[in-house]
């Protein structure tokens, strides 16, 4: 069987293009993929069968070998630079609980708490 890589694939629409490892397109749509694969995303590492259709070469019976590397994961800040920034994360918070607790939300520090959940949730998120 051969193996390839996603070039690129609509999740919504259900197909895509598959690049072979000899440089050949192949033609991917949803109902070649095996039960319970999730979303397809360009990278991703494939096996597959390939049958001719009207329009050219159709995978058929696509199994997923590995996902490609992740953006989002590869922009995301080391470790140790994040450490510092939850710490004062968790200093701004509970300075603002005060103000919380007696029905205010605090001024000063909104802007900077917002920025920090923000650039938290980012980087967890990745």
């Amino acid at each position: 069987m051969p193996i390839g890589k996603v070039k690129w694939y609509d999740n919504e629409k259900g197909f895509g293009i598959l690049t072979a490892d000899d440089g050949r397109e192949v033609f991917l749509r949803a109902n070649a993929l095996a039960a319970g694969t999730g979303d397809i995303k360009a990278g991703t590492r494939m096996e597959f069968g390939v049958a001719d259709g009207r329009k050219g070469a159709q995978a058929m019976a696509a199994k997923v070998l590995d996902h490609g590397p992740s953006v989002a994961k590869a922009k995301r800040m080391p470790a140790r630079d994040l450490a510092p920034i939850i710490q004062d994360l968790v200093s701004l918070l509970e300075r603002s609980v005060g103000s919380l607790t007696n029905g205010k939300y605090p001024e000063g520090d909104a802007t900077k708490i917002a920025a920090a959940l923000r650039k938290v949730a980012d980087n967890f998120d990745a």
